[in-house]
């Protein structure tokens, strides 16, 4: 059975080499768990596309049966899916997100 939400997640997935579903946008974070892991990109100098959420109700549902996680934001880095808020933040401070993007092939920008 074709769901459009899925294609829809998967296209842009498949298009942008690191996405982030999050309430808001990157400019204008609508929740402090999705502000947070902007700023860890930001800060690392990472090229992202982010994609909100609150604008499309059935892609905010999509995206949590799509990985089967509950929780938004969802980080993912060629079509591999990371994590939330916790796992990105864990990375980062534990020193291995810059690893696991240079491992992925993603050239991080002068931040």
């Amino acid at each position: 059975m074709s769901n459009p939400a899925f294609e829809r997640i998967q296209s842009m997935i498949g298009a942008n080499d690191v996405v982030l579903f999050m309430k808001g946008t990157p400019t204008f974070p609508q929740c402090g768990f999705s502000a947070t892991v902007v700023k860890i990109l930001d800060h690392l100098g990472v090229p992202y596309t982010g994609v909100n959420v609150l604008a499309d109700d059935e892609l905010r549902q999509g995206i949590k049966a799509f990985s089967d996680w509950p929780t938004i934001p969802q980080l993912y880095v060629r079509g591999e899916f990371v994590g939330g808020c916790d796992i990105v933040r864990e990375m980062f401070e534990a020193s291995e997100l810059r690893d696991f993007l240079a491992e992925k092939g993603i050239a991080l920008q002068d931040a």
